[in-house]
């Protein structure tokens, strides 16, 4: 698994824990939900700064878009309706 998907993953599980979609939720940075959503689905680099502010948004720390979780990749599997290899 490539690191942009590692980070886009943890978003989507803190993000998904706010019970808020990705229009509301990312609506409070002024930015389109439809860019975040390629973070989410591991797609383009995001800068650490960008990740400092979201892991303030969502109260967690840093470190935690990072962690290579099983128990959050199986959440994404959950999420997305379908199963996925390594």
């Amino acid at each position: 698994m490539e690191i942009q998907e590692i980070i886009g993953n943890n978003l989507k599980y803190f993000r998904y824990q706010t019970k808020l979609s990705q229009e509301k939720f990312y609506s409070q940075f002024g930015l389109n939900y439809r860019y975040l959503a390629c973070i989410e689905r591991g797609e383009i680099n995001v800068s650490i700064k960008f990740l400092d502010k979201l892991a303030k948004a969502l109260k967690v720390d840093i470190r935690e878009f990072f962690n290579p979780d099983n128990e959050r990749f199986n959440f994404k599997k959950r999420i997305d309706g379908k199963e996925k290899e390594d």
